[in-house]
């Protein structure tokens, strides 16, 4: 099979890249007090020499004191640790490559006197961890603007520091998440009720990027169906329900929907073969990237609980791209084990491509 569907140009009149594959977002914990060094920098060079044709950063902390429980994950405020972001996006552009940080907050995942702040108290839309699970204190609607400030500032910081765009992580169960998902957001404010509602907050974090970065300035948004505490968890049970809530979003200025799955080939809805990212494309008419388990036969979660992981065909990916289903793919714990992946699969090397194991596991990590 021809792979040459990933190779095509990318041409997005705010983001232009060289091919259709995007390195996923991947949490690390190699930059000590938040700031990312010069091994930071070298983890992105060698995939932006390996061919990929955009890189999402790890996830990065926004500028709220309980953002995250773990010092060692970077941050995206503060002197020293932008001017280490700074050495980070000019190397990724030295080697050729183009990249977005994605910026973060864990909210109510966030594990008590824990991280760069342990003294700060965790916040949650609605205090709730996970349905039924109420263990903190809702956030006021001051306390709610201070956060959008904080997202838009990052983004605005990424913009001045020469990153190519941005990425919004409102996925997998964290505080964005939170307020999608109304397992954990029963508030009867305008941030609650309906998916319209609980939307708002992403709407308004897009909206307060946008007015500050200026309308050719590229905003991706990552969400998810699933939540790490609710992996059968949808936000939306049809495609009604999933126009309901992407619909305000689109509106508010995300240019690219990145729709995560744990599998990229599982169908979302009965009825159809096309998954997350497909519906989404399909729904906002906005450029989508798919994401889950590429070129590998076991899924991300096993390899956390210590599965290692073989190579699998991308044939499905193939016609899927081919068909238009999506634009992009990201690939994640197969560019872990093989940097240049994208440069192997371009030059006809698929069989030579390494297994995803533990060892490269510790390169997360």
């Amino acid at each position: 099979m021809s792979y040459d569907v990933l190779f095509k140009p990318f041409d997005h009149s705010k983001l232009s890249l060289k091919n259709r594959i995007v390195m996923a977002p991947m949490t690390r914990s190699f930059s000590p007090n938040g700031v990312p060094g010069d091994n930071v920098a070298e983890y992105y060079r060698k995939r932006a020499e390996g061919g990929t044709g955009l890189i999402v950063t790890e996830g990065t902390m926004i500028n709220h004191p309980a953002a995250s429980d773990d010092p060692n994950v970077p941050l995206f405020y503060g002197e020293e640790s932008l001017a280490g972001w700074k050495n980070v996006i000019d190397t990724v552009h030295a080697a050729g490559g183009k990249m977005v940080p994605q910026i973060w907050h864990v909210g109510a995942t966030r594990r008590p006197g824990k991280g760069h702040n342990p003294e700060a108290p965790t916040v949650s839309p609605s205090g709730l961890v996970a349905p039924g699970k109420k263990m903190f204190d809702p956030l006021s609607v001051e306390e709610i603007e201070q956060l959008v400030k904080g997202y838009a500032q990052a983004a605005l910081d990424a913009k001045n520091l020469g990153f190519d765009g941005v990425e919004v992580h409102g996925a997998h169960g964290y505080l964005i998440d939170q307020f999608f998902w109304e397992g954990t957001n029963q508030r009867d404010d305008r941030y609650g009720g309906s998916l319209e509602k609980r939307a708002r907050f992403g709407v308004e974090i897009v909206e307060n990027i946008r007015k500050l970065c200026g309308e050719d300035f590229p905003i991706i948004l990552r969400f998810s169906q699933w939540k790490q505490q609710d992996f059968d968890a949808k936000l939306a049970k049809n495609p009604d329900e999933l126009a309901q809530f992407l619909e305000p979003l689109s509106k508010a200025g995300v240019d690219i929907f990145h729709c995560s799955q744990r599998r990229f080939w599982e169908s979302e809805f009965e009825g159809s073969d096309l998954n997350l990212a497909g519906w989404t494309k399909e729904i906002t008419g906005k450029p989508s990237i798919s994401v889950g388990s590429v070129s590998l036969n076991e899924e991300f979660i096993a390899s956390f609980r210590g599965a290692n992981a073989g190579v699998a065909s991308i044939d499905n990916l193939i016609e899927r791209m081919e068909n238009g289903e999506f634009d992009l793919i990201a690939v994640g714990r197969a560019i872990l084990a093989n940097p240049d992946w994208a440069n192997r699969v371009k030059n006809g090397q698929f069989d030579q491509l390494k297994p995803y194991t533990q060892e490269d596991r510790e390169n997360l990590r």
